[in-house]
């Protein structure tokens, strides 16, 4: 598995630090000895330009990875506090470099770990003092398997959620289906409705035309009766 690539430019920017203020520690000491720390100073100042360079690049990539959802937001913050101490180191080392603080002690074990560091890509981290809970005493090696881990949590947290979003597609497609029958047969049924009312009307109307058949078939037997009965009284002898 590939590494993450902003770590090991995190772990770079680390090691460049560590080496800077190495070199001011050397730079410092020369010039109690009185020897000549020019050349040390031009490494300096290189590296310094080198530095600011190294953490202005892990911002931009932090703000396109967060930009473009491709780490948590948890993480993102992790790293952009990693970044804020990379910042708080560098104006340290600056004002070290210029004089305007004192240097601070570098512990045996931290100098030995950053040259273990170079060689080896496993060194300690030197920022355990300004480091989050999450990574405090962890190796570089160790904050990389770290955030494999988290990279893994995540892929099966989406892989997850690709299979959910995909039962839900095929349910949708399925509940699709169904209100598509259900719609042939409120068609089919409304089809019937119509030829049922169709035929009610037809018969409404031969029902009416016999009616008023039936009604004038009886007035004419009225009218015939009434002749009959006409005719018997007048032929009738008075």
């Amino acid at each position: 598995m590939s590494q993450d690539l902003w770590l090991q430019n995190y772990d770079a920017t680390c090691r460049l630090a560590q080496e800077i203020a190495e070199n001011i520690h050397e730079r410092n000491r020369q010039q109690r000895t009185g020897g000549n720390p020019a050349k040390i100073n031009m490494t300096l100042r290189a590296s310094q330009q080198k530095l600011k360079q190294n953490i202005a690049q892990l911002k931009e990539s932090l703000l396109r990875a967060s930009s473009s959802r491709r780490i948590m937001q948890a993480e993102a913050d992790r790293r952009q506090n990693l970044i804020d101490d990379l910042l708080t180191r560098e104006k340290q080392l600056n004002a070290t470099f210029k004089g305007d603080i004192t240097e601070p002690e570098t512990p045996r074990t931290t100098l030995m770990a950053g040259g273990a560091g170079m060689s080896g890509g496993d060194a300690a981290n030197p920022w355990l003092v300004n480091e989050s809970e999450e990574t405090r005493g962890l190796t570089f090696g160790e904050i990389k398997q770290q955030q494999h881990r988290i990279i893994e949590a995540q892929d099966a947290g989406l892989d997850a959620l690709a299979a959910v979003i995909s039962r839900q597609k095929i349910m949708g497609q399925e509940i699709g289906n169904e209100l598509d029958e259900h719609n042939e047969i409120i068609d089919d049924l409304a089809h019937l409705v119509d030829k049922t009312d169709d035929r009610i009307r037809n018969e409404t109307r031969r029902v009416k035309l016999v009616e008023t058949k039936s009604a004038s078939c009886g007035m004419l037997v009225v009218i015939v009766l009434l002749l009959i009965a006409i005719i018997v009284i007048a032929a009738w002898p008075m």
